[in-house]
């Protein structure tokens, strides 16, 4: 019931913020506010989660589990995380691209359409190829590496030492490593094209 009670906390603020905005935009119609809303809504959302899962929360986690439990954490949060980002960043595109139509856009309107295209293509490519392919190679190789009595290390790895003995568990290392590193990449480009995307608003935005 908690997230059902936050959930509507949410909407309750949203509706307000929509009830009252004319107040605060009085020349804007009711449509093209909550286009601009829902552009702004989604867009932060996504942002915000890139960054925290990137560059804050999965380094808390990496730092403080137990490297097994980090994995299978993981492997429950990142088709959720990059669902959810993929469908922000939908709304985004979609919302911008109805206030800015490519025939009359400027070249910068239509480089912020395709940085947000990017992002969300990006987000689409882990969720459906590099995604599933980790979380089963991670599978495989917990299985090796439990026979091998490793992976409860906390910060850290003994999979390369062990793997010096072990050429099947080298050979997963190996391939465990390139599928991650293109997740990781693509993730990083999801996040690079919202970042140019949050410097345009920044420059739009009159404070």
């Amino acid at each position: 019931m908690a997230w059902l009670t936050r959930l509507l906390a949410a909407l309750a603020f949203l509706a307000a913020g929509v009830l009252f905005s004319p107040r605060a935009f009085p020349s804007e119609s009711n449509a093209h506010i909550s286009v601009k809303l829902a552009h702004l809504l989604s867009f932060s959302a996504a942002f915000g989660s890139v960054l925290w899962v990137t560059f804050i929360g999965g380094i808390i986690m990496f730092k403080n589990l137990p490297r097994h439990q980090f994995g299978n954490l993981q492997s429950k949060m990142f088709p959720a995380y990059f669902s959810m980002v993929g469908i922000c960043c939908a709304i985004s595109v979609a919302s911008f691209g109805y206030q800015h139509p490519w025939k009359s856009s400027s070249s910068a309107e239509r480089y912020q359409l395709g940085f947000l295209l990017s992002s969300f293509a990006f987000s689409l490519v882990n969720l459906f190829v590099f995604t599933p392919m980790t979380i089963e190679m991670m599978r495989q190789r917990h299985k090796v590496e439990r026979e091998n009595s490793i992976g409860d290390e906390v910060g850290g790895s003994k999979s390369e030492e062990v793997a010096k003995k072990n050429p099947r568990l080298a050979g997963m290392n190996k391939k465990f490593g390139m599928i991650h590193g293109l997740s990781s990449l693509s993730n990083i480009m999801t996040f690079g094209g919202l970042a140019f995307h949050c410097c345009y608003l920044a420059a739009k935005i009159d404070l």
